[in-house]
Protein backbone atom coordinates (compact mmCIF):
# COMPACT_ATOMS: atom_id res chain seq x y z
CA UNK A 1 0.00 0.00 0.00
CA UNK A 2 1.51 3.31 -1.07
CA UNK A 3 -1.25 5.75 -0.19
CA UNK A 4 -2.13 6.88 3.33
CA UNK A 5 -5.50 8.37 2.37
CA UNK A 6 -7.32 5.68 4.35
CA UNK A 7 -6.54 3.57 7.37
CA UNK A 8 -4.63 0.37 6.80
CA UNK A 9 -6.63 -2.83 7.22
CA UNK A 10 -4.63 -5.95 7.99
CA UNK A 11 -5.76 -9.53 8.49
CA UNK A 12 -3.37 -11.22 10.92
CA UNK A 13 -3.22 -14.96 11.62
CA UNK A 14 -1.64 -16.64 14.66
CA UNK A 15 -0.93 -20.38 15.08
CA UNK A 16 2.45 -20.59 16.80
CA UNK A 17 1.45 -22.95 19.62
CA UNK A 18 -2.00 -23.98 20.86
CA UNK A 19 -4.17 -20.96 20.08
CA UNK A 20 -5.71 -20.59 16.64
CA UNK A 21 -6.35 -16.88 16.18
CA UNK A 22 -7.20 -14.26 13.59
CA UNK A 23 -7.69 -10.51 13.88
CA UNK A 24 -8.50 -7.52 11.74
CA UNK A 25 -6.45 -4.50 12.81
CA UNK A 26 -7.00 -0.95 11.55
CA UNK A 27 -4.06 1.45 11.35
CA UNK A 28 -2.07 -0.83 13.61
CA UNK A 29 -3.79 0.34 16.76
CA UNK A 30 -7.52 -0.34 16.51
CA UNK A 31 -8.91 -3.89 16.68
CA UNK A 32 -11.95 -4.47 14.49
CA UNK A 33 -12.08 -8.19 15.31
CA UNK A 34 -10.08 -10.56 17.50
CA UNK A 35 -10.99 -14.26 17.47
CA UNK A 36 -9.14 -16.90 19.50
CA UNK A 37 -9.84 -20.64 19.61
CA UNK A 38 -7.94 -22.24 22.48
CA UNK A 39 -6.88 -25.89 22.56
CA UNK A 40 -6.49 -26.24 26.33
CA UNK A 41 -9.12 -28.96 26.50
CA UNK A 42 -7.20 -31.06 23.95
CA UNK A 43 -3.91 -30.97 25.85
CA UNK A 44 -5.16 -31.12 29.45
CA UNK A 45 -4.90 -34.91 29.59
CA UNK A 46 -1.20 -34.74 28.70
CA UNK A 47 -0.30 -31.87 31.04
CA UNK A 48 1.25 -29.88 28.19
CA UNK A 49 1.02 -29.09 24.50
CA UNK A 50 1.37 -32.09 22.16
CA UNK A 51 2.73 -30.72 18.85
CA UNK A 52 0.98 -33.22 16.57
CA UNK A 53 -2.39 -32.66 18.23
CA UNK A 54 -1.87 -28.89 18.10
CA UNK A 55 -1.10 -28.77 14.38
CA UNK A 56 -4.06 -30.99 13.49
CA UNK A 57 -6.38 -28.81 15.57
CA UNK A 58 -5.08 -25.71 13.79
CA UNK A 59 -5.91 -27.31 10.44
CA UNK A 60 -9.49 -27.93 11.57
CA UNK A 61 -10.03 -24.49 13.11
CA UNK A 62 -8.05 -22.00 11.04
CA UNK A 63 -10.55 -21.35 8.24
CA UNK A 64 -13.59 -20.93 10.54
CA UNK A 65 -11.57 -18.62 12.81
CA UNK A 66 -10.45 -16.42 9.89
CA UNK A 67 -13.98 -16.29 8.47
CA UNK A 68 -15.33 -15.34 11.89
CA UNK A 69 -12.80 -12.51 12.20
CA UNK A 70 -13.77 -11.07 8.81
CA UNK A 71 -17.46 -11.38 9.67
CA UNK A 72 -17.02 -9.74 13.08
CA UNK A 73 -15.11 -6.88 11.45
CA UNK A 74 -17.82 -6.50 8.83
CA UNK A 75 -15.39 -6.55 5.91
CA UNK A 76 -14.56 -8.67 2.89
CA UNK A 77 -11.20 -9.68 1.50
CA UNK A 78 -11.38 -6.76 -0.95
CA UNK A 79 -10.99 -4.30 1.96
CA UNK A 80 -7.66 -5.75 3.10
CA UNK A 81 -4.34 -3.99 2.50
CA UNK A 82 -2.17 -6.92 3.63
CA UNK A 83 -2.20 -10.36 5.22
CA UNK A 84 0.18 -11.18 8.08
CA UNK A 85 1.12 -14.29 10.02
CA UNK A 86 3.48 -15.17 12.84
CA UNK A 87 6.45 -16.98 11.31
CA UNK A 88 8.59 -17.45 14.44
CA UNK A 89 9.16 -18.73 17.07
CA UNK A 90 6.86 -21.64 17.82
CA UNK A 91 6.03 -25.24 16.98
CA UNK A 92 6.94 -25.73 13.33
CA UNK A 93 3.86 -27.81 12.47
CA UNK A 94 1.57 -25.25 14.07
CA UNK A 95 3.31 -22.24 12.52
CA UNK A 96 3.07 -23.71 9.02
CA UNK A 97 -0.73 -23.86 9.20
CA UNK A 98 -1.15 -20.14 9.74
CA UNK A 99 1.70 -19.11 7.45
CA UNK A 100 0.40 -21.28 4.60
CA UNK A 101 -3.12 -19.87 4.78
CA UNK A 102 -1.87 -16.29 5.06
CA UNK A 103 0.37 -16.67 2.02
CA UNK A 104 -2.41 -18.33 0.02
CA UNK A 105 -4.81 -15.46 0.80
CA UNK A 106 -2.17 -12.86 -0.04
CA UNK A 107 -1.35 -14.57 -3.34
CA UNK A 108 -4.98 -15.03 -4.36
CA UNK A 109 -5.83 -11.37 -3.70
CA UNK A 110 -2.56 -9.85 -4.89
CA UNK A 111 -1.85 -8.46 -1.42
CA UNK A 112 1.41 -7.97 0.46
CA UNK A 113 2.33 -10.81 2.80
CA UNK A 114 4.08 -9.95 6.05
CA UNK A 115 5.73 -12.61 8.22
CA UNK A 116 6.18 -11.24 11.72
CA UNK A 117 7.97 -12.28 14.89
CA UNK A 118 5.66 -13.58 17.62
CA UNK A 119 7.82 -12.36 20.52
CA UNK A 120 8.40 -8.90 19.04
CA UNK A 121 4.65 -8.64 18.54
CA UNK A 122 4.02 -9.40 22.23
CA UNK A 123 6.09 -6.28 22.94
CA UNK A 124 3.74 -4.14 20.87
CA UNK A 125 0.47 -5.56 22.23
CA UNK A 126 0.29 -2.71 24.74
CA UNK A 127 0.01 -0.20 21.87
CA UNK A 128 -3.43 -1.53 20.97
CA UNK A 129 -6.18 0.89 21.97
CA UNK A 130 -3.64 3.18 23.68
CA UNK A 131 -2.10 6.50 22.63
CA UNK A 132 1.39 6.44 21.12
CA UNK A 133 4.04 6.44 23.88
CA UNK A 134 7.29 8.40 23.93
CA UNK A 135 10.32 6.54 22.61
CA UNK A 136 12.76 4.99 23.45
CA UNK A 137 11.15 2.33 25.61
CA UNK A 138 12.00 -0.74 27.64
CA UNK A 139 10.03 -3.85 26.75
CA UNK A 140 9.27 -6.82 29.01
CA UNK A 141 8.03 -10.05 27.44
CA UNK A 142 7.01 -12.75 29.92
CA UNK A 143 5.29 -15.83 28.56
CA UNK A 144 5.38 -19.61 28.65
CA UNK A 145 8.29 -19.78 26.26
CA UNK A 146 10.10 -16.47 26.68
CA UNK A 147 11.15 -14.04 29.38
CA UNK A 148 13.19 -11.15 27.99
CA UNK A 149 13.92 -7.45 28.37
CA UNK A 150 14.50 -5.18 25.38
CA UNK A 151 15.38 -1.59 24.61
CA UNK A 152 13.30 -0.19 21.73
CA UNK A 153 14.13 2.99 19.81
CA UNK A 154 10.86 2.64 17.86
CA UNK A 155 8.29 -0.14 17.29
CA UNK A 156 10.57 -2.10 14.94
CA UNK A 157 14.04 -1.43 16.33
CA UNK A 158 14.93 -3.37 19.46
CA UNK A 159 18.01 -4.55 21.31
CA UNK A 160 17.95 -7.52 23.66
CA UNK A 161 19.00 -6.50 27.16
CA UNK A 162 18.48 -9.77 29.01
CA UNK A 163 16.68 -13.10 28.85
CA UNK A 164 16.08 -16.20 30.90
CA UNK A 165 19.02 -18.58 31.02
CA UNK A 166 16.74 -21.55 31.78
CA UNK A 167 12.97 -21.65 32.35
CA UNK A 168 10.66 -18.89 31.17
CA UNK A 169 8.46 -17.29 33.83
CA UNK A 170 5.28 -18.75 32.37
CA UNK A 171 6.82 -22.20 32.19
CA UNK A 172 7.86 -21.92 35.84
CA UNK A 173 4.31 -20.91 36.83
CA UNK A 174 2.82 -23.84 34.91
CA UNK A 175 5.26 -26.33 36.45
CA UNK A 176 4.62 -24.99 39.94
CA UNK A 177 0.90 -25.38 39.33
CA UNK A 178 1.47 -28.96 38.22
CA UNK A 179 3.51 -29.65 41.37
CA UNK A 180 0.54 -28.46 43.43
CA UNK A 181 -1.75 -30.73 41.38
CA UNK A 182 -3.72 -27.76 40.05
CA UNK A 183 -5.70 -28.30 36.82
CA UNK A 184 -3.99 -27.57 33.49
CA UNK A 185 -2.80 -24.95 32.64
CA UNK A 186 -1.27 -24.52 36.08
CA UNK A 187 0.00 -20.94 35.84
CA UNK A 188 -3.35 -19.14 35.54
CA UNK A 189 -4.84 -21.48 38.16
CA UNK A 190 -2.00 -20.69 40.57
CA UNK A 191 -2.54 -16.96 40.07
CA UNK A 192 -6.28 -17.31 40.65
CA UNK A 193 -5.76 -19.38 43.80
CA UNK A 194 -3.24 -16.89 45.21
CA UNK A 195 -5.54 -13.98 44.37
CA UNK A 196 -8.61 -15.55 45.97
CA UNK A 197 -6.92 -16.92 49.09
CA UNK A 198 -5.66 -13.62 50.46
CA UNK A 199 -2.80 -15.54 52.07
CA UNK A 200 0.47 -13.70 52.71
CA UNK A 201 3.70 -15.04 51.15
CA UNK A 202 4.77 -16.81 54.34
CA UNK A 203 7.56 -18.80 52.70
CA UNK A 204 10.57 -17.02 51.19
CA UNK A 205 11.32 -18.93 47.99
CA UNK A 206 14.73 -17.91 46.56
CA UNK A 207 15.00 -16.61 43.00
CA UNK A 208 18.42 -16.09 41.45
CA UNK A 209 18.89 -12.41 40.59
CA UNK A 210 22.25 -13.02 38.88
CA UNK A 211 24.75 -10.15 39.12
CA UNK A 212 23.42 -6.67 39.93
CA UNK A 213 23.88 -5.25 36.43
CA UNK A 214 22.84 -8.45 34.66
CA UNK A 215 19.37 -8.27 33.15
CA UNK A 216 19.14 -12.02 32.64
CA UNK A 217 16.61 -14.14 34.52
CA UNK A 218 16.75 -17.60 36.09
CA UNK A 219 13.70 -19.46 37.36
CA UNK A 220 14.97 -23.03 37.68
CA UNK A 221 16.08 -22.42 41.27
CA UNK A 222 12.73 -21.20 42.52
CA UNK A 223 11.09 -24.16 40.82
CA UNK A 224 13.38 -26.53 42.73
CA UNK A 225 12.73 -24.63 45.96
CA UNK A 226 9.00 -25.05 45.34
CA UNK A 227 9.44 -28.81 44.90
CA UNK A 228 11.28 -29.06 48.22
CA UNK A 229 8.69 -26.86 49.96
CA UNK A 230 5.96 -29.23 48.78
CA UNK A 231 7.67 -32.58 49.27
CA UNK A 232 10.47 -31.94 51.76
CA UNK A 233 14.22 -32.36 51.27
CA UNK A 234 14.99 -35.44 49.16
CA UNK A 235 17.14 -38.25 50.53
CA UNK A 236 18.56 -41.46 49.18
CA UNK A 237 17.20 -44.77 50.41
CA UNK A 238 18.08 -48.14 48.91
CA UNK A 239 19.58 -46.47 45.86
CA UNK A 240 16.61 -44.24 45.04
CA UNK A 241 15.49 -40.70 45.82
CA UNK A 242 12.58 -40.42 48.25
CA UNK A 243 10.64 -37.49 49.71
CA UNK A 244 8.84 -37.07 53.02
CA UNK A 245 5.44 -36.23 51.51
CA UNK A 246 3.44 -35.59 48.34
CA UNK A 247 1.31 -32.67 47.17
CA UNK A 248 -1.76 -34.74 48.03
CA UNK A 249 -0.75 -34.52 51.70
CA UNK A 250 -1.17 -30.72 51.76
CA UNK A 251 -4.38 -29.13 53.00
CA UNK A 252 -6.10 -26.27 51.16
CA UNK A 253 -4.43 -23.54 53.19
CA UNK A 254 -0.95 -25.00 52.67
CA UNK A 255 -1.55 -25.11 48.92
CA UNK A 256 -2.73 -21.49 48.97
CA UNK A 257 0.32 -20.35 50.96
CA UNK A 258 2.69 -22.10 48.56
CA UNK A 259 0.89 -20.67 45.52
CA UNK A 260 1.05 -17.18 47.00
CA UNK A 261 4.72 -17.53 47.93
CA UNK A 262 5.70 -18.78 44.48
CA UNK A 263 3.80 -16.01 42.72
CA UNK A 264 5.43 -13.41 44.97
CA UNK A 265 8.94 -14.76 44.27
CA UNK A 266 8.61 -14.79 40.48
CA UNK A 267 6.91 -11.39 40.30
CA UNK A 268 9.58 -9.91 42.59
CA UNK A 269 12.31 -11.07 40.18
CA UNK A 270 10.48 -9.67 37.14
CA UNK A 271 9.97 -6.31 38.83
CA UNK A 272 13.58 -6.00 40.03
CA UNK A 273 15.04 -6.66 36.60
CA UNK A 274 12.54 -4.39 34.86
CA UNK A 275 13.31 -1.62 37.34
CA UNK A 276 17.02 -2.05 36.66
CA UNK A 277 16.48 -1.95 32.89
CA UNK A 278 14.59 1.34 33.20
CA UNK A 279 17.39 2.75 35.34
CA UNK A 280 20.15 1.69 32.95
CA UNK A 281 18.44 2.92 29.78
CA UNK A 282 16.70 6.03 31.08
CA UNK A 283 13.63 5.07 29.02
CA UNK A 284 10.37 6.84 29.88
CA UNK A 285 8.07 4.12 28.54
CA UNK A 286 7.60 0.49 29.57
CA UNK A 287 6.01 -1.86 27.04
CA UNK A 288 4.84 -5.24 28.29
CA UNK A 289 3.42 -8.39 26.75
CA UNK A 290 3.01 -12.14 27.06
CA UNK A 291 0.73 -14.48 28.94
CA UNK A 292 2.34 -13.82 32.33
CA UNK A 293 1.18 -10.19 32.04
CA UNK A 294 -2.30 -11.52 32.85
CA UNK A 295 -0.96 -12.25 36.35
CA UNK A 296 -2.80 -9.82 38.59
CA UNK A 297 -0.02 -9.30 41.11
CA UNK A 298 2.45 -8.53 38.31
CA UNK A 299 0.06 -5.99 36.78
CA UNK A 300 -0.35 -4.21 40.11
CA UNK A 301 3.39 -4.17 40.77
CA UNK A 302 4.16 -2.82 37.30
CA UNK A 303 1.61 -0.06 37.77
CA UNK A 304 3.20 0.85 41.10
CA UNK A 305 6.74 0.74 39.68
CA UNK A 306 6.00 2.99 36.71
CA UNK A 307 3.96 5.40 38.83
CA UNK A 308 6.89 5.74 41.25
CA UNK A 309 9.41 6.27 38.43
CA UNK A 310 7.20 8.58 36.38
CA UNK A 311 7.34 6.16 33.44
CA UNK A 312 4.48 5.58 31.00
CA UNK A 313 3.18 2.00 31.13
CA UNK A 314 1.62 0.19 28.20
CA UNK A 315 -0.08 -2.82 29.77
CA UNK A 316 -2.05 -4.98 27.32
CA UNK A 317 -5.69 -5.76 27.94
CA UNK A 318 -6.17 -9.32 29.18
CA UNK A 319 -7.24 -10.56 25.72
CA UNK A 320 -3.97 -9.31 24.25
CA UNK A 321 -1.74 -10.97 26.87
CA UNK A 322 -2.42 -14.51 25.70
CA UNK A 323 -1.35 -15.57 22.22
CA UNK A 324 -3.49 -13.58 19.79
CA UNK A 325 -3.40 -12.26 16.25
CA UNK A 326 -4.18 -8.61 17.03
CA UNK A 327 -0.65 -8.03 18.30
CA UNK A 328 0.72 -9.40 15.01
CA UNK A 329 -1.34 -6.77 13.23
CA UNK A 330 0.54 -4.02 15.08
CA UNK A 331 3.93 -5.27 13.88
CA UNK A 332 2.62 -5.87 10.37
CA UNK A 333 1.22 -2.33 10.18
CA UNK A 334 4.55 -0.82 11.21
CA UNK A 335 6.30 -2.76 8.46
CA UNK A 336 3.63 -2.07 5.86
CA UNK A 337 3.73 1.72 6.24
CA UNK A 338 7.52 1.53 5.75
CA UNK A 339 6.98 -0.18 2.41
CA UNK A 340 8.09 -3.61 3.58
CA UNK A 341 6.69 -6.95 2.44
CA UNK A 342 7.94 -10.53 2.42
CA UNK A 343 8.25 -12.88 -0.56
CA UNK A 344 5.81 -15.75 -0.77
CA UNK A 345 8.63 -18.26 -0.36
CA UNK A 346 9.05 -17.01 3.22
CA UNK A 347 8.58 -19.94 5.57
CA UNK A 348 8.06 -20.61 9.26
CA UNK A 349 11.02 -20.78 11.63
CA UNK A 350 10.67 -22.60 14.98
CA UNK A 351 13.40 -20.65 16.79
CA UNK A 352 13.53 -17.03 17.87
CA UNK A 353 16.11 -14.64 16.48
CA UNK A 354 18.69 -13.16 18.82
CA UNK A 355 19.34 -9.43 18.77
CA UNK A 356 22.55 -9.29 20.79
Amino acid sequence: MSSRDHETCILAIESSCDETAAAVVLDGRRVAANVIASQHELHETYGGVVPEIASRAHLERISPVVNRALTDAGIGLDRLDAVAAGIRPGLIGSLLVGVSLAKALAWSRGLPFLGVDHVESHLLAGLLDHPEPPWPAVGLVASGGHTSLYELSDPLESRLLGATIDDAAGEAFDKAGAMLKLPYPGGPRLDRLAEQSGEAPEIELPVSLMKRDSLDFSFSGVKTAMLYAIRGTPRREAGRTVFDRNAEDLDARQVAVLATSFRHAVVKALIRKTHRALELTGARTLLTGGGVLANRLLRRELEELTRTLGVQLRLPAMDYCMDNAAMLGVTAHERLIRGERDPLHTTALPTAKRTR
